[in-house]
């Protein structure tokens, strides 16, 4: 029973009386009023009214713990999700602010000025987040945890939202941004992050560089809009193996809009002028392009012709489709020979036989081929996995199964945003990683 006057019924307050020993009762009235958290509690008739402070945080975990057992794990869990971003991102806006809410000092830098209401996209599903805003501050405030995350996912945002706002978005697109977005995307937010992520591309792109032992070069293309036309975009990447370590790291990326010759050699001169010095063998397919600006620039380094692509360049001489696993087997004998000497003496067994039956084959193995047996230079334990550019064919892969999420590129600097952002994280993993040759062994050339 209430003792004392009566109170009228508050919004947003409760009243409860809670038993106590030996018979007499405590009479609390616990005020719930939103933004301040006060409780106030009656000991008894004669006791004036105490008030103390309450910390609305406090009671976080017994609701989690409510709305897990009230709604199970599927329904529960993204409202638990909901309840603590909501209040971590108050606690720090208050940190932002260097001030509490309702609390006043003349240290604080601006105010809370109300909350937005945004839905975030998760793997919990869909969370109903109320996002804090602020006024007069230095820096605006903005909810660290849903900024974070790998430099790719966010280098696929930026490029995604840039393609949405410069109109070349499509219904598929549009749903993919939803998707890995989460949050509407603004003009001003895009900017932001393009700005923050370019200039640690840029870092990245330009940084110094070990002596390389080995170095592999390849392109992929990928779908640019240039002048309202598709265009294929030419994205050079190069892979060094260390000189000191064995160890792979990812050396530079570029991006233009053919392989021409000027594009590769400023490519290769810039890996050069970083501080690669001269590798002992440099891995690449036969592109006239490439083998001009390696001539101009890494003259002084052995040549090795991609044999994956040499196999598959025969196959265009072969007329027959039966011939063609033989014509393969053919040339995988010369590849698979134990030294130098043994595979010129079985290219040209291979020449004599297809001399008459197949004459522009014949005469394109004998021009090509030995382009593909210069790693006979190199010992043996590092010829296997440096015949062939299929080092940088993975990497390719990879860098396609991302960019075709976002289908066409608006311009080349998105495409370098986005594969720029891939090609470090794997860069990371390797350089942190096993070395690539047997390090022990890694004292011969």
């Amino acid at each position: 029973m209430w003792i004392g006057p009566e109170i009228p019924p508050l919004r947003g307050m409760e009243r409860s009386g809670i038993p106590r020993r030996g018979g007499s009762r405590e009479l609390a009235l616990e005020l719930k009023v939103s933004g301040q958290g006060w409780k106030l509690r009656v000991l008894n008739k004669n006791t004036a009214p105490t008030m103390t402070r309450h910390n609305p945080h406090d009671t976080l975990t017994s609701e989690a713990i409510n709305l897990l057992l009230e709604k199970g794990l599927a329904e529960g869990l993204p409202k638990i999700a909901e309840m603590l971003l909501n209040a971590a991102m108050i606690i720090e806006r208050s940190a932002h602010l260097g001030a509490g809410p309702y609390e006043r000092t003349q240290e604080r830098n601006g105010y809370a000025n109300g909350l937005k209401e945004r839905v975030f996209h998760s793997s919990l599903g869909k969370l109903n987040l109320r996002l804090p805003q602020t006024r007069d501050c230095e820096q605006p405030y903005r909810p660290s945890m849903l900024e974070r995350g790998s430099r790719v996912d966010r280098a696929l945002k930026a490029a995604i939202a840039e393609m949405y706002l410069q109109g070349v978005s499509t219904r598929r697109v549009t749903g993919v941004m939803e998707k890995l977005c989460g949050l509407e995307v603004s003009s001003t937010q895009v900017s932001r992050l393009n700005a923050e992520l370019d200039e640690s591309f840029e870092q990245w792109r330009t940084r110094q560089l070990p002596e390389i032992a080995h170095l592999i070069i390849d392109a992929t293309y990928v779908k640019v809009r240039v002048e309202g036309a598709v265009r294929d975009c030419a994205v050079l990447i190069a892979i060094g193996i260390c000189r000191d370590n064995a160890k792979r790291m990812i050396l530079g990326v570029s991006a233009a809009l053919s392989e021409a010759e000027v594009h590769w050699r400023a490519f290769l001169a810039s890996l050069k002028e970083r501080g690669i010095g001269i590798p002992d063998s440099v891995t690449s397919d036969a592109h006239e392009g490439l083998k001009a600006a390696l001539k101009a620039t890494l003259n002084a380094s052995p040549w090795q012709r991609c044999q994956f692509h040499l196999q598959q360049n025969a196959q265009a001489y072969v007329t027959k489709l039966d011939q063609r696993e033989i014509v393969a087997a053919d040339i995988r004998s010369v590849f698979n020979a134990a030294n130098r000497a043994e595979a010129d003496e079985r290219l040209i067994k291979l020449i004599n036989k297809y001399q008459k039956s197949a004459p522009q084959l014949a005469l394109w193995m004998d021009k090509a081929i030995p382009e593909g047996l210069n790693i006979f230079c190199l010992p043996q334990h590092k010829q296997k996995r440096l015949r062939t550019s299929n080092m940088c064919e993975t990497l390719n892969t990879q860098i396609k199964r991302r960019t075709r999420v976002a289908g066409l590129f608006p311009n080349t600097n998105s495409i370098l945003r986005l594969v720029t952002a891939i090609l470090m994280e794997i860069s990371e993993g390797w350089e942190t990683g096993k070395a690539y040759f047997n390090i022990n062994k890694n004292n011969q050339k």
